[in-house]
């Protein structure tokens, strides 16, 4: 039983079970590999570090409460689910199209990834991806948009920044192999049908108002 095993550890590992655990709680992902700006590099998580070392004690205790810890070691990726799909985050329109963008950059960039696995973008480029995809309202997005979902994204550790402060202007972001887990590859294939299908309905009405006229 996990109670047996946490009896067992010593006082600094049971504190640093009780942070992290609600660490968890609040972020739902960690990365094996965080940019430290002040340094500026990558280097190993010491969090992630301590979370593999009480693994199997953390992954027992979340299942009594119904959630599922899991490691990805290939990527180095913690992911905390709730199995009764509650405790879900709900975030706006332009939140998660920023989202699916990101993601998009990931997927053609990870052969470059090298072995932090991590893809390196910058505000501007996702909002012009973002254009280009027609995923913008009339093509524009406002400043606080994009500063709200940037801070979303990288409360989940999904997105990281380079600098060592936001930007209003635009950011050097991280895009983290987190973000694998949060959108799956059958994810971007479901969102390039809906895409496809956004245009040919636009398409379609612009040709009835022709029609019309």
């Amino acid at each position: 039983m996990w109670n047996e095993e946490y009896e067992k550890l010593s006082s600094y590992e049971k504190g640093e079970f009780r942070r992290l655990s609600n660490y968890l709680l609040s972020h739902t992902y960690l990365v094996r590999y965080e940019y430290q700006s002040s340094q500026q590099m990558t280097m190993p998580s010491s969090d992630y570090t301590m979370v593999s070392r009480l693994f199997s004690v953390m992954q027992e205790y979340f299942s009594v409460s119904g959630w599922k810890l899991e490691k990805e070691d290939n990527y180095g990726v913690m992911s905390l689910i709730n199995i009764y799909d509650h405790n879900r985050l709900r975030v706006d329109r332009f939140t998660t199209l920023f989202l699916y963008t990101c993601r998009l950059i990931y997927e053609e960039h990870r052969e470059e990834s090298g072995q932090f696995h991590t893809v390196r973008t910058d505000t501007q480029t996702v909002v012009e991806k973002m254009r280009m995809l027609g995923l913008l309202e009339k093509g524009k997005t406002s400043q606080k948009e994009r500063l709200d979902a940037q801070r979303t994204l990288a409360h989940y550790n999904v997105l990281q920044k380079m600098d060592s402060t936001w930007s209003n202007e635009g950011n050097q972001l991280l895009i983290l192999p987190s973000i694998l887990s949060m959108v799956s590859n059958q994810g971007i294939n479901d969102m390039m049908i809906e895409l496809e299908e956004m245009k040919n309905n636009e398409a379609q009405n612009d040709d009835e108002m022709e029609e019309s006229l």
